[in-house]
């Protein structure tokens, strides 16, 4: 589930939607009222239930043999998204549904590398939404591995330091970080 050229894609589990208007989000870190949408590289990341907590990473020019055997795993292709245990059912039963936008209407957004576009203007989708159909499919298609952790922040903490490139969305909903462990002695 990509957008053709010329479009973005706007994933909700709401098919109702008839019309966008710029909002801010209550889990904003900007004042800016926006809709969002996002190309097709960054669908994937939104493949999921909405407030399911997910940490995305994948590798890049500049990814290190030693960070992609570390995190992504030999033979594992080029993209890992893992989620926690608790979220596999609402992954695997959710109805999921992409709007599409014209891409001229919007803008990117995100600093250094832009993560989405958005609009500062009202927009209406080119067509009813589609369903977005069987997650676990699409990212075996896409060659995305789908890993079920018990808890992201290890995952999270191991890659978020090195060289992949790396995405977290709605890790607020995660699990809470396990406690550390103090070496015996």
């Amino acid at each position: 589930m990509r957008p053709e050229p010329g479009e973005v894609l706007h994933f909700s589990e709401d098919p109702g939607i008839t019309r966008f208007v710029p909002h801010v989000a209550a889990t904003a870190r900007q004042p800016e009222a926006y809709v969002w949408a996002v190309p097709a590289e960054r669908c994937p990341d939104y493949w999921f239930p909405r407030r399911c907590p997910r940490a995305m990473a994948w590798t890049t020019p500049a990814t290190t043999d030693d960070d992609r055997e570390r995190v992504i795993g030999p033979g594992c292709g080029e993209r890992v998204h893992a989620i926690e245990y608790g979220w596999l059912e609402a992954f695997l039963t959710v109805r999921l549904y992409a709007y599409r936008f014209p891409a001229e209407r919007f803008v990117p957004f995100g600093e250094p590398v832009p993560n989405a576009v958005v609009a500062t203007e009202p927009v209406e989708p080119l067509g009813p939404p589609e369903p977005v159909g069987d997650l676990l499919r699409l990212h075996e298609e896409a060659g995305i591995q789908l890993r079920l952790l018990d808890n992201l922040w290890p995952f999270w903490d191991a890659v978020t330091g090195g060289s992949l490139g790396w995405s977290g969305i709605r890790l607020r909903n995660a699990r809470p970080r396990p406690a550390s462990r103090r070496p015996a002695g």
